[in-house]
């Protein structure tokens, strides 16, 4: 497991890697919300957890932080939207939004 801080426009966020086997789970955290790749179950948080009201954006097909915090969001939680964040847009600009 990797824990790296990670500056975007003067603001700090907590990047996480975890190597696992034929896999790497990997996300970016705000005070508020987080990015993830593809493990990450946006319907689930929006129906099963939605009490939580969970701030976060999913990215696919991306091995790295780096290609996390350029790849297009391919979905994002009702908590997000609600924030301005949509699909498409890249991770760095979702987590600025999610840093307030």
């Amino acid at each position: 497991m990797n824990v790296t801080p990670i500056t975007i426009a003067g603001k700090t966020f907590i990047g996480i890697s975890v190597a696992l086997p034929k896999t790497n789970l990997l996300a970016v955290a705000s005070e508020t919300g987080y990015i993830m790749c593809g493990a990450l179950d946006v319907a689930l948080l929006n129906e099963k957890l939605s009490a939580r009201k969970i701030i976060a954006g999913r990215a696919t097909g991306v091995r790295t932080i780096e290609q996390l915090l350029t790849a297009p969001l391919e979905s994002v939680t009702l908590e997000a939207e609600r924030l301005g964040i949509s699909v498409g847009m890249k991770g760095s600009d979702a987590l600025l939004l999610m840093h307030g």
